[in-house]
């Protein structure tokens, strides 16, 4: 089957992780530009078709460009036809959208401020905890251990990157058992042999953050 486009992303990046899981799941041929991050995405050949020069960025084979890394895994959730990872109802689909949406905002967000704002620091891991202490709870009431019905659906993916992202960031050992329940739901979307080479746990701190931490790419 011939590829139907074409990535730009660094592997380091939760949105390239979550882009390449569900493109592998969905049984989609996705090709993977050669990239270094701050030279690519300055190229005049990367700009001609991307002018913002922010990655993720997918082009498909008939030359359709996209970019917003959520954006694009939800384009490659709805064109391979695997599974339903938009939900398999109206309802499903919105709580999955509900989901997306706490993921990057409630997680996410503390989680990128945490990493590059001192005077913010408190503050963003307050709520950081605020939010994975409502997850936390959430799972316990999810017998399939997924967000939304009986089977992994984009919102799942979205959330393993923002926690995968916290653990390197932010959540030390102690804190992670904290949240058996989180992180027992990150190895099981992450298990996968297909793509779980993207998803190390080696990089995971040991002690929680003190100070600002800036993310490797």
């Amino acid at each position: 089957m011939a590829p139907i486009g074409t990535i730009w992303g660094d592997i380091r990046q939760r949105q390239t992780k979550v882009i390449l899981s569900i493109a592998a799941l969905n049984g989609l041929d996705l090709q993977q530009a050669p990239f270094e991050f701050g030279v690519t995405n300055k190229s005049p050949e990367f700009l001609s078709k991307f002018p913002y020069g922010k990655i993720p960025a997918f082009e498909d084979s008939e030359g359709w460009k996209l970019t917003e890394g959520t954006t694009i895994a939800r384009y490659l959730s709805d064109i391979g036809g695997k599974s339903d990872f938009l939900g398999s109802n109206a309802k499903e689909t919105a709580l999955v959208d509900q989901w997306i949406h706490f993921a990057e905002h409630e997680i996410g967000a503390p989680v990128s401020g945490a990493s590059v704002l001192s005077t913010a620091l408190d503050k963003q891991v307050e709520r950081l905890v605020r939010a994975l202490t409502y997850l936390e709870s959430y799972l316990a009431t999810r017998p399939s251990g997924y967000l939304v019905g009986n089977s992994v659906t984009l919102a799942d993916f979205v959330l393993v990157g923002v926690v995968h992202q916290a653990a390197i960031v932010s959540l030390g050992a102690a804190e992670r058992a904290q949240y058996t329940l989180i992180f027992a739901h990150l190895a099981k979307v992450t298990g996968d042999e297909r793509f779980k080479q993207y998803w190390s746990t080696e990089k995971f701190v040991e002690v929680a953050a003190t100070e600002p931490k800036t993310l490797d790419f």
